[in-house]
C-alpha cells in the first residue's frame, strides 16, 4: 500500500520497482505490452530516414547509410531522384581522422555550395535543452583530405559551423566568440574578441533559444564579404542556481542566467562586421535594447541589407525593418499587430528579386499567407476561413506557394497548394486517402519531396514523392514490422470526438478504449492534457511511447482520453487561439473540467469516481489546475515538471500570454495553480527533477510548501539532477513510468468501493 506518514505518502520500493507489471514467467502474451517492451527496449523503436540533404541541383539528394565495410560506421550516400540510381560517395573508411581507427560519427554534415567539401559536426555535447557543442571537421571529395577545424581553441566548444557562399571559408562560434576559418592557409580570424559569460556573440542566452527557437546566431552575407550577427549582454539578468548533489562529494551550484516575468531581459543589438574582420556597424534600432526583442534577422538578397524582426516586450507589435549594413541606419518597412500577441514569422522568402517576401499573420483571424512589398503594399494570398500552419516552398518560377493546412479536421495536417497571385481555389496535395499528419522537406525545384506520415496508433512511413501530384516513388523508412507488431497488439479501434461545453463551443478530442470494452461495466477514466498555447495534445499522429503506455493502461482496464480546449495552437482560427490571453490556467482548466462533466453524461460506463488526469510541463499545471479548482471532479492526478505560480517562470513565454506582472496581478494570482491548493481532495502525485533548468526545481518545492501549509496530503518524487526531460541516469525513464504506473493502479484503476 501507499503509506502515508505526516501527510506524506512514502512510496514502497516493490511498488516503484514496477510491481505494476509482473508478467507470468512462463509464456508473456506478445499482444499485451509492459513497462519493459515500451522503454527498456527497442522493440517499438521507428526507422528513420536521414538525414537527408537535398543537393543544389534539386534532383538528388544524400543521406546515411549503415556501412558494409566498417562496423558501426556510416556511409554517405548519393541518390538520383528520378532514377533511384544509388552511390555511395563518401565510404565510412573516408570518414577515418589520421591515427584513428573508427570513423567519425556524423551528428550532423552540411555540403559547401558546390558539393565539393563536407562539413562534418561530431563529439557533441548538450549545452541546454537545444544547442549542442562539438568538433567540425571538413573532407575534400577532390583529394579526401580531412582537416579538423578550431585548431588552438577549447575541443568541443565548436557551434553552428558554416560555409561561407564562396566553400573557402568557415565561420563557427567558441565561448561566445565568432571566429573565420580559411580552409587553404587553416588561418583561424576571430571576428569578435569581448565574449564572456554574459557577453554573447553569434549565440542566445537561454531565453531566446528556448522560447524563440534560436540556436546559430550569425548570418553570411550572400556575398561573403560580412557576418551579421546578435550579441546578447546578460549582464543585468539575474542569476538562477541549482544544486548538483550527486556528482561528488561536495555539492556543486550550478548557475545561469534566467530572467522571471517582470525582471530584467538580456540587451540585445544586432550588427555587421566584415569577414575579414574590423570594426562592428551597430544597427541603430531604436528603443530600449533590453525592452524589446529582436526575434528574427538575415540578409536581403542584397549582401548590403539585412532584414529584422523587431518585438516589443508585450510581443504584441512586429516591426519589420530593413537595416542598412555600411550606416547602420533602419527604416520599418511593414507592422504587424494584434490586441494579444503576435507570432514571430518564419516564413519570409523573397520573391521578384527581392522586391517582395512572403508574411504569416492572424491580421484577418485566420494565420493566412501575404506577400508583403519594400514600400509595405499587403496582398493577401490565401484567402478564406482556413489556417495556413507553415509555408513550406515557394516555387516562384511556376508561381506555386506550398503550405500545411487542414481546413476541415483541426487534428490533421495536409500539404496544400495555391497560386502565388492569389486566384483560383486552393489545391490539395496530399491524397485524401491519406488521413493523418503529414509532414515535407521539399526540394529546391517543387519537383519532389520527402513525406512523413503517420496517424493515431500508426507508426511514421517516409517515402519520396513527386511533385505535383504526390505520386509515390520509393520508400525511404516504410516501418512495415514495427506497423505488424503494433496492429498484433490488443486494442480497440481509436477514436476522435467532439464535445459541447456550452456556449456554441465545441472541444476536440481522442480516445482509446479497452480492449475488450464492454458499455455496460464501468471504467476509470484517465485524461492526458497540455492545454496551454505551446501545443496540442488531441492530433492524429503517430505519439511513440506515450501512445504505448496509455494502449498499456487500456489493456489494464482504463480509458484513456484528451481534450484540447481553447488556447491551444489548433487551426480554428485566431479567436479560438487568442481566448485566453491574459488567463492562462483560467479559462483552459475551465474548459477541460466542461468537457469532463460533459463526457461523464455522455458515456454513462464511466465511473465518475475514477476520474484522473495526468500531464507534463504545462500540462502538469494544468493537471494542478484541475486537481485544486475542480476536487469533486477529478480523483486522482500526476503532475509532471510543472509550474506551480506563473511568476515563477520566464519573461519571453509568460508575458507573451499573460503580460507583465504589474500589470495583470489577479490574472498571474488566479491562473496560478499553487492559488488553489488549500481545495486538494484526491489522490494526487508531484514529480520533479532536480536540475530542471526550463521549469525549475523551486516551482515543486514552493508548492510542496502550500501543500503542507495547508495539511494535505500528497505523494512526491524528485528525480536527482534530472533536466526537464527526466530522462538521464539509468533506468529513470523505466522507473519514472513504473512509478506512475503504481500509483494509477493504486489510486485510479481499482474498482470504486460503493
Amino acid at each position: 500500500m501507499w503509506k502515508r506518514l505526516a501527510g506524506i505518502f512514502i512510496v514502497p520500493l516493490a511498488v516503484v520497482i514496477f510491481c505494476a507489471n509482473l508478467q507470468s514467467q512462463e509464456k508473456p502474451d506478445p499482444s499485451l505490452l509492459t513497462l519493459e517492451r515500451i522503454f527498456d527496449s527497442r522493440e517499438f523503436a521507428p526507422a528513420r530516414f536521414g538525414p537527408a540533404r537535398w543537393m543544389k541541383d534539386g534532383k538528388s539528394y544524400t543521406t546515411l547509410e549503415d556501412s558494409a565495410a566498417v562496423k558501426g560506421g556510416k556511409d554517405i550516400v548519393l541518390y538520383r531522384a528520378e532514377t533511384g540510381k544509388r552511390e555511395i560517395l563518401i565510404p565510412a573508411t573516408r570518414l577515418i581522422p589520421p591515427g584513428v581507427s573508427a570513423p567519425l560519427q556524423v551528428d550532423n554534415y552540411e555540403w559547401s555550395a558546390d558539393g565539393k567539401l563536407l562539413l562534418i559536426f561530431t563529439n557533441t555535447q548538450r549545452v541546454w535543452r537545444q544547442n549542442t557543442r562539438g568538433d567540425y571537421w571538413v573532407l575534400s571529395l577532390i583529394d579526401w583530405s580531412m582537416k579538423k577545424l578550431g585548431s588552438g581553441l577549447e575541443p568541443q566548444s565548436l557551434m553552428f559551423a558554416k560555409f561561407s557562399p564562396q566553400g573557402d571559408r568557415v565561420a563557427h562560434v567558441s565561448k561566445n566568440n565568432i571566429y573565420v576559418e580559411s580552409l587553404s592557409t587553416g588561418q583561424i580570424l576571430p571576428l569578435t574578441k569581448d565574449g564572456t559569460e554574459t557577453l554573447i556573440n553569434g549565440t542566445f542566452d537561454w531565453v531566446y533559444e528556448e522560447e524563440f527557437n534560436l540556436r546559430d546566431g550569425f548570418r553570411w552575407s550572400p556575398d561573403g564579404e560580412s557576418i551579421a550577427f546578435w550579441q546578447l549582454d546578460s549582464s543585468a539578468v539575474k542569476e538562477f542556481h541549482m544544486i548538483n548533489n550527486t556528482d561528488g562529494l561536495y555539492p556543486r551550484v550550478v548557475t545561469l542566467k534566467y530572467p522571471k516575468v517582470g525582471e530584467a531581459n538580456s540587451s540585445c543589438r544586432v550588427g555587421v562586421v566584415s569577414s575579414s574582420g574590423g570594426e562592428v556597424k551597430w544597427f541603430r534600432v531604436p528603443g530600449d535594447p533590453s525592452n524589446n526583442y529582436t526575434a528574427r534577422m538575415d540578409w536581403t538578397t542584397n549582401p548590403r541589407e539585412i532584414i529584422l524582426q523587431h518585438l516589443n516586450r508585450l510581443q504584441n507589435t512586429n516591426e519589420v525593418m530593413i537595416g542598412d549594413a555600411a550606416t547602420g541606419e533602419v527604416r520599418t518597412i511593414f507592422t504587424d499587430r494584434d490586441e494579444c500577441w503576435v507570432e514571430v514569422c518564419d516564413s519570409v522568402q523573397w520573391l521578384d528579386k527581392g522586391r517582395r517576401f512572403t508574411w504569416l499573420s492572424e491580421r484577418d483571424g485566420w494565420n493566412h499567407v501575404y506577400l508583403v512589398s519594400r514600400d509595405g503594399d499587403v496582398k493577401l494570398v490565401t484567402p478564406g476561413a482556413v489556417d495556413v500552419l507553415s509555408v513550406e516552398t515557394v516555387d516562384e518560377k511556376g508561381g506555386w506557394l506550398y503550405y500545411i493546412a487542414s481546413p476541415d479536421n483541426p487534428t490533421q495536417r495536409y500539404l496544400w497548394r495555391t497560386r502565388l497571385d492569389g486566384r483560383g481555389k486552393p489545391e490539395r496535395v496530399t491524397p485524401v486517402a491519406q488521413p493523418g499528419t503529414h509532414s515535407y522537406d521539399i526540394s529546391p525545384t517543387a519537383q519532389w519531396a520527402f513525406h512523413t506520415y503517420s496517424a493515431f496508433g500508426v507508426p511514421p512511413v517516409t517515402e519520396l514523392v513527386r511533385l505535383p501530384k504526390h505520386s509515390a516513388v520509393r520508400s525511404l523508412a516504410d516501418n512495415r514490422e514495427l506497423k505488424a507488431k503494433v496492429d498484433a497488439l490488443k486494442r480497440a479501434p481509436r477514436e476522435f470526438f467532439r464535445v459541447d461545453v456550452g456556449d456554441g463551443v465545441e472541444l476536440d478530442g481522442s480516445c482509446l478504449r479497452p480492449p475488450d470494452f464492454d458499455p455496460q461495466k464501468r471504467y476509470p477514466l484517465l485524461i492526458y492534457v497540455y492545454g496551454e498555447p505551446a501545443g496540442q495534445a488531441v492530433v492524429d499522429r503517430w505519439d511513440g511511447n506515450r501512445y504505448l503506455w496509455h494502449l498499456m493502461l487500456t489493456q489494464q482496464g482504463c480509458i484513456v482520453a484528451s481534450i484540447d480546449n481553447r488556447g491551444t495552437p489548433a487551426p480554428r482560427g485566431r479567436a479560438w487561439r487568442k481566448s485566453i490571453y491574459r488567463q492562462i490556467g483560467i479559462l483552459a482548466s475551465s474548459d477541460q473540467a466542461a468537457a469532463v462533466k460533459a463526457l461523464l453524461q455522455k458515456w454513462p460506463y464511466v465511473d465518475p469516481e475514477r476520474v484522473g488526469v495526468w500531464g507534463w510541463s504545462g500540462g502538469g499545471s494544468m493537471t494542478l489546475n484541475a486537481m485544486f479548482r475542480y476536487p469533486d471532479l477529478y480523483k486522482t492526478g500526476i503532475a509532471v515538471a510543472f509550474v506551480s505560480d506563473q511568476r515563477l517562470y520566464d519573461t519571453i513565454y509568460q508575458e507573451r500570454y499573460m503580460g507583465l506582472p504589474k500589470d495583470n496581478e489577479e490574472g498571474f494570482k488566479n491562473g496560478s495553480p499553487i492559488t488553489y491548493a488549500s481545495q486538494l481532495k484526491g489522490n494526487l502525485l508531484i514529480i520533479h527533477g532536480t536540475g530542471d533548468d526550463n521549469v525549475h526545481y523551486q516551482s515543486f518545492e514552493k508548492l510542496v510548501n502550500e501543500l503542507v501549509a495547508n495539511r494535505k496530503r500528497f505523494t512526491m518524487m524528485a528525480y536527482p539532477n534530472r533536466s526537464h526531460g527526466i530522462y538521464e541516469g539509468k533506468n529513470t525513464t523505466m522507473h519514472l513510468y513504473g512509478l506512475m504506473t503504481g500509483y494509477l493502479r493504486e489510486n485510479l484503476l481499482q474498482p470504486s468501493k460503493d
